[in-house]
């Protein structure tokens, strides 16, 4: 009988939910979107920090037209430390672009030009949010920031990230587990 592979549980499609204590900017009261979990290191977007453009600035940056307003006007997040000149699309349609990776059955994340082109163009995902950069860790870097109670975890939610605003996200995320971040203690620790 051969041993089992002590591998990590994907967390692809979680949220990562900032402990009080974790005071360090842009995690502080973050929210990451896990876009890829495994026994390399995980990669997530921040999905409650904002930049200061709007998708606007960045289809304008691309020579792109947008006669879509709101769109235009649409926050564009910090996604994470790591290459915060890359753009990254996270949305609920798959559809077929050029570079996107399929991160379950209901989300995927795009980084090629030809989706802001339909996002442009009125032809892009109905649900999606923008992020420049991303947030990464090591191979065992996120297991042990769980084991050292730095975040928790809940099942990603489309009410969260579409349609409830940045400041409470934070909040709304952890309120999925049952937990109101605010009544938890600014310090870790192990019983």
């Amino acid at each position: 009988m051969r041993p089992i592979p002590n591998t990590p549980q994907s967390l692809a499609g979680q949220f990562l939910i900032a402990m009080p204590s974790l005071a360090e900017p842009p995690f502080s009261r973050g929210v990451a979107f896990l876009c890829q979990h495994d026994e390399d290191g995980a990669v997530g977007l921040l999905v409650n920090q904002l930049s200061e453009y709007r998708f606007g600035d960045v289809l304008a940056q691309m020579k792109l037209d947008c006669a879509d307003h709101e769109l235009a006007d649409a926050p564009v997040l910090i996604g994470g430390p790591v290459q915060q000149e890359r753009g990254f699309v996270l949305h609920r349609e798959h559809g077929h672009w050029e570079s996107s990776y399929r991160i379950n059955g209901d989300w995927s994340v795009t980084t090629s030009r030809d989706i802001l082109v339909a996002m442009a163009a009125g032809e892009g995902p109905r649900l999606a949010l923008m992020a420049l950069g991303y947030s990464g860790w090591s191979a065992g870097q996120l297991e042990q920031e769980l084991k050292d109670n730095t975040w928790l975890t809940a099942e990603a939610n489309e009410r969260v990230i579409f349609h409830t605003p940045l400041e409470e996200r934070w909040s709304a995320a952890a309120g999925l587990v049952g937990v109101d971040p605010l009544q938890l203690p600014g310090y870790a620790g192990h019983a």
